[in-house]
């Protein structure tokens, strides 16, 4: 266990933590040049399309203190590290490295703490023509929380532009360290890289020894069509091969073991795994019950005290998603279950709606999160399917007693059942140039934030705090605020209570039929012009009818806005030539009683076509 150090690589999205963990993979030649390309951790086709990681990745490494490639001597090294006052050594032998590579964005924050439970370090990275963002301060809070060792480091030293003095002196105030423990990289070049892998052995422990039998926490898992469940795992104590009878402490599942093995980053077969080690375990299991954060044992040891785990993810962002085509629901059901394994963060359970069938209410944590997983129905398993508005979580006081939590709009009871409607705010974080400063303050101005606090990072940037609903965040506040600042600010935000407001739910009547899909909860000051607009968007998007169709918005029965989608024209006259005007005339009146009459008879219901639901999502 002395030879091993696990850490992770964590940083605010694009400081390049994919492009370092490329170099570390170099220089250790864990994976062949053939074989090398750019962010070769992030495997999947978005996460390269988009440039960012999605997944948490881990990588095993072998690095060998007194190879040919080393530009320092060992005793050079501990004579440039503060670290050397510690008597630390290199020891002649190999040391096992293991990276877990994980996503920056505030998304995917979930990821991020599981992988810091399965470490001892990690690097933290900042990019020196940026400084210190906002998910740099949240990322560096959750590894505070865990006790890990932390190595601060500069990338990005090669860029023009780069402010390494200014970066340097940030991150040091920021961690409180002396300036001189501060690394400075560069993920491009590969230069520093040596140094920051003396840095990993010498300031990161290596795991505790523990004694008992084998002990595992899983922090991940994926399925696989001929392996079946493929746990992720760090394990605690004692060892496991293949072959062996497992079971899950919480679930109580057991299996069979397949195979065990490292990363490399591809999964390599090994003989066994032992404590401190991270690698796999398949199970060979084809439902998808194992839990990320459980514990697994041996099946004699089925006493053994569960580790710790994870506090269960609490999604912000629920969307509705059914399949276009009907018969394809359990098809999208399977695909959610096997997508769940892999995000342990998405939560989703079965709904109907009138306009679109069966279908899920599924939770994320974030827009972004929404958009990913879409997009991984689509192209993994071949599913076209609609996404409703996007929404948050209201609670909702009862006239009668009690209180509920709903989770759409149209949920949402009659007005004169309730007494208040409390909705999700949260604590946010704006970091941007100082110049910037106006902008910001004018921009959050147009919102329902309060403003908390301003701080001064150093001389040119600032922290600025507001406390905002999060209904408001997940909508565009974030494009917003980019565009007011030109692309410089960072954004971060972590949810607080909630709080009561002067809400209502805001209906949109089609031919005087609530459709649920488009109801929305808004204050009460915004309703009118928000209804004006539903009512006129919905008005230019329809097909025309046979009869003339009201669109209506309505509060609390209250209609506060309307439009009228004229009826479809239709000339009955003419086949008509010559002859009396009066006779068209009859026809005319004929035509417009049978379209009374055909309302009348209920037969005046509008089909929404499928395309409009998603055109109805979009701001523009």
């Amino acid at each position: 266990m002395s030879q091993i150090r696990n850490f992770v690589i964590i940083a605010h999205i694009d400081h390049g933590k994919s492009t370092l963990a490329d170099r570390l993979l170099e220089r250790t030649h864990t994976i062949e040049d053939r074989k090398m390309r750019e962010q070769v951790l992030d495997q999947m086709d978005l996460e390269r399309e988009r440039g960012i990681t999605i997944k948490m990745q881990p990588v095993r490494m072998i690095w060998r203190p007194n190879h040919t490639e080393i530009r320092n001597s060992k005793s050079e090294i501990l004579k440039n590290l503060e670290s050397s006052a510690l008597n630390l050594e290199f020891s002649d032998s190999e040391y096992i490295l293991n990276l877990i590579d994980t996503p920056g964005h505030v998304d995917f924050g979930y990821e991020v703490s599981r992988a810091l439970a399965a470490v001892e370090g990690a690097v933290l990275l900042v990019d020196a023509t940026q400084g210190i963002q906002a998910q740099t301060i949240a990322n560096l809070h959750v590894a505070k929380k865990e006790g890990l060792a932390i190595i601060p480091v500069v990338n990005k030293i090669d860029m023009l532009g780069a402010d390494i003095e200014g970066a340097v002196s940030e991150i040091a105030s920021l961690l409180e360290v002396p300036e001189g423990s501060v690394l400075c990289v560069s993920g491009k070049t590969g230069e520093g890289i040596d140094e920051l892998f003396a840095q990993i052995i010498l300031r990161i422990p290596p795991p505790k020894k523990s004694n008992g039998g084998f002990k595992a926490l899983i922090f991940d898992s994926q399925f696989d069509q001929y392996k079946g469940v493929i746990a992720y795992v760090r394990v605690m104590s004692g060892s496991i091969k293949k072959a062996s009878s497992i079971i899950m402490l919480k679930t109580k599942i057991a299996a069979e073991v397949l195979e065990v093995g490292y990363f490399k980053p591809q999964m390599q077969a090994a003989d066994s795994l032992a404590g401190g080690e991270i690698g796999y375990i398949a199970t060979g299991l084809k439902e998808t019950g194992i839990r990320v954060g459980d514990t697994i044992v041996e099946k004699g040891n089925i006493l053994a005290a569960p580790l710790p785990g994870y506090a269960e993810p609490k999604p912000v962002v629920f969307a509705s998603m059914y399949p276009t085509e009907a018969d394809d629901f359990l098809k999208l059901q399977d695909a959610l279950n096997k997508l769940k394994l892999n995000d342990a963060a998405l939560t989703y359970e079965i709904e109907a709606s009138e306009a679109w069938g069966r279908g899920f209410r599924v939770g994320f944590l974030g827009m972004l999160h929404l958009e990913i997983i879409s997009e991984r129905v689509k192209r993994e398993f071949g599913l076209e399917t609609l996404v409703s508005t996007p929404s948050v979580s209201y609670k909702v006081r009862l006239k009668k007693g009690g209180e509920m939590t709903v989770f759409s709009a149209a949920d949402i009871p009659e007005a004169g059942e309730i007494l208040s409607i409390a909705e999700p705010w949260v604590r946010l974080e704006v970091i941007a140039p100082a110049d910037y400063q106006g902008r910001i303050l004018k921009l959050f101005e147009t919102t329902r934030a309060r403003f908390v606090e301003t701080n001064y990072l150093s001389a040119a940037r600032i922290l600025i705090q507001y406390e905002m609903p999060l209904k408001e965040v997940i909508v565009d506040l974030y494009d917003r605020l980019k565009s007011a600042t030109s692309g410089y600010a960072s954004m971060g935000y972590e949810l607080g209570g909630y709080e009561t407001g002067d809400l209502v739910r805001l209906d949109i009547l089609v031919a005087e039929r609530r459709e649920r899909a488009f109801s929305v909860v808004i204050t009460k000051d915004e309703a009118y012009e928000e209804g004006k607009r539903i009512v006129a968007k919905l008005k230019s998007l329809l097909p025309s009818q046979v009869f003339a169709v009201p669109i209506q918005a309505t509060v609390a029965g209250r209609v506060i806005a309307r439009e009228t989608l004229s009826a479809m024209s239709k000339d009955v006259t003419g086949y008509l030539y010559g002859g009396d005007r009066t006779r068209k005339m009859k026809l005319w009146k004929k035509q417009k009683k049978g379209k009374k009459k055909l309302a009348g008879l209920g037969m005046g219901s509008v089909q929404i076509p499928p395309d409009v639901f998603l055109k109805m999502l979009k701001r523009s």
